[in-house]
């Protein structure tokens, strides 16, 4: 059943997503992970179903037009956490809320509408075309240069903030990069497993490689291959078994944390 992958084109395209959506969240969810941006990645996460109400009520693409609803809502979360910190659970959990109303209620409002809604929800990445391999292909691309060119502006504001406001770094224009980058990862990675769990994705290959290494650096590359590692076995295992490959990612994720956890605890009780 394995070897169908290189039998089968939507498999191959599944196969190719898998890979391009890993490198996304893994360079991506370090840097939201160290800057304690989970929640307002949760949140953008939740909101971009406005931007697939949108796109299905208007006729537009789906990827385009998401991705453009998701910077918007980018640049709100950035403002938030500069300048709204007191009450920004407040403020992110209406904007999750809101948007998930917004995109239902115009999903519902769609003449002849009959998309199969868990397919956003929780993912389809069997169903991914070429047009969209290619979209996730460039934000690879645009993810690994700009992280590679900016990487020790990123280091400097995910790990000392003063220092770097002392060096006048505009830090307001880097967090608002971040979100934008997290964004688009964000929705390519729906494809895969969908908004309801696509911060799994972003923050437990993150976390296991967060233990694992020295750097900023070594954690992303981590993330990057724990990342492929388990969309890949999940994907497998949807394949062979039937079931959700959104789910069965997740699955396999949520396994691997609990497995690392464990290792961890009885090495540690070892030593002591």
């Amino acid at each position: 059943m394995i070897s169908d992958f290189l039998e089968f084109e939507f498999l191959q395209h599944a196969l190719i997503a898998a890979i391009l959506v890993s490198i996304a969240v893994g360079i991506i969810g370090s840097l939201i992970v160290v800057n304690r941006m989970v929640f307002l990645a949760g949140g953008i996460a939740h909101s971009a179903y406005g931007g697939i109400g949108l796109s299905l009520f208007f006729g537009f693409e789906i990827l385009l037009s998401t991705s453009v609803f998701t910077i918007f809502i980018a640049f709100l979360m950035t403002y938030l956490i500069l300048y709204e910190k007191k009450n920004i659970d407040s403020y992110i959990g209406v904007i999750w809320a809101s948007g998930m109303a917004f995109g239902i209620i115009l999903s519902d409002l769609t003449p002849g509408y009959n998309v199969d809604m868990m397919s956003y929800l929780f993912g389809s990445i069997l169903s991914v075309p070429k047009e969209d391999l290619i979209y996730m292909m460039v934000l690879d691309i645009i993810i690994i240069l700009s992280v590679t060119i900016l990487y020790p502006i990123f280091l400097g504001i995910s790990y000392d903030i003063e220092f770097a406001k002392l060096r006048k770094i505009h830090i307001a224009i880097y967090y608002l990069m971040i979100m934008i980058l997290a964004a688009l990862s964000i929705v390519i990675a729906i494809r895969a497993v969908g908004l309801i769990l696509v911060i799994a994705l972003m923050t437990i290959p993150t976390y296991i490689s967060e233990k694992l290494s020295s750097s900023l650096k070594m954690m992303m590359v981590l993330s990057v291959i724990f990342a492929v590692i388990f969309s890949i076995l999940g994907l497998i295992l949807s394949y062979i078994y039937d079931v959700s490959s959104g789910a069965s990612i997740i699955a396999v994720s949520v396994t691997s944390f609990i497995l690392f956890h464990i290792l961890q605890r009885f090495r540690y009780n070892t030593k002591n």
